[in-house]
């Protein structure tokens, strides 16, 4: 064998071997989301079973132990998207009249379009709606019961005429016994005459029903800072707070715009009479922030325009 021919034997052996090696090296260390093993995982916050809640202040996006979650825009909004980590939110046909009262119905489908019945309890409730307009002018926070079949309802009463984000909030149960927490948006047109109102000025402070909540705190985009919110009655004392569905209050936050959803819940101790939220801006812009507490066995909602620069 010439000098040549040797060579070229080398270099045509050579990348035989590599491919071999490449080859041996991908059989021991598999994806890690193999395809047909149920919804991939996706970085992000997620929510435990049973609602145990831990932030690192400062640190930009919050985290929870026991799920992964799936969010719906790359900012750290979510309730974007009707579909995210292989779960779709399906609404029932038919629209809800203006004025009337009905039911709200909906499945959440898996990536094989199946209705997925497995849901963990997060917050004493394994299903959370948000239902809002818009214009930021209505809101509601519902919690739906299931049927068998995967179907979720929940008596509404009558909307206004215009259309309405719907968020679905819920942490699924894999088949493979994973937990992942998404958050699912659906628009909900209710025919009519549509006027849309301007979103109320920039405010700390908002009263429902004879109760003030305020709030202080500089909320940042990017990075988790605390709002303290505080609840007094007509005599200026502090409100007898109720525990609801397992906190001192429930805060909610959306961007004027794009509607994107922020859910945060509170510090699991208060401090003093103060509800204290972690919230992570996701940009700058106008948000409505809604806060519902429950005093005396009923729950009411504050809401308050927020300014983020």
């Amino acid at each position: 064998m010439d000098r040549e021919t040797l060579r070229l034997a080398l270099v045509v052996g050579g990348l035989v071997l590599a491919v071999l090696l490449g080859f041996g090296l991908g059989r021991l260390n598999p994806p890690a989301n193999p395809a047909g093993t149920g919804p991939a995982p996706s970085t992000g916050a997620g929510l435990p079973a049973g609602g145990a809640h831990s932030h690192a202040p400062g640190t930009g996006a919050h985290s929870h132990d026991g799920a992964t979650v799936a969010q719906g825009g790359g900012d750290g909004a979510t309730g974007l998207s009707i579909s995210s980590a292989g779960y779709t939110l399906v609404p029932s046909a038919g629209e809800p009249a203006a004025g009337r009262a009905g039911d709200l119905r909906f499945q959440i489908r898996d990536e094989r379009r199946r209705p997925v019945t497995r849901f963990a309890v997060v917050h004493d409730k394994p299903m959370h709606v948000i239902v809002a307009r818009r214009d930021l002018s209505g809101y509601r926070h519902l919690h739906p019961t299931m049927a068998a079949d995967g179907t979720w309802s929940v008596p509404v009463a009558p909307f206004d005429p215009g259309v309405w984000r719907m968020y679905a909030d819920f942490t699924a149960v894999a088949d493979d016994g994973r937990q992942v927490a998404v958050v699912l948006g659906a628009d909900v047109t209710v025919p009519g005459t549509y006027a849309p109102r301007p979103l109320p000025a920039a405010a700390t402070s908002a009263t429902v029903d004879g109760f003030t909540a305020s709030w202080t705190g500089t909320p940042e985009v990017g990075r988790s800072v605390p709002l303290r919110f505080r609840v007094t009655g007509l005599d200026g004392g502090a409100a007898p707070l109720e525990p609801y569905l397992g906190a001192y209050g429930h805060l909610v936050a959306l961007r004027e715009g794009d509607l994107g959803y922020l859910h945060v819940h509170p510090e699991p101790v208060r401090d003093g009479d103060a509800v204290t939220f972690w919230l992570t801006a996701p940009g700058p812009g106008r948000y409505r922030m809604f806060l519902d507490f429950q005093v005396g066995g009923v729950v009411r909602t504050a809401a308050f325009t927020l300014t983020v620069d």
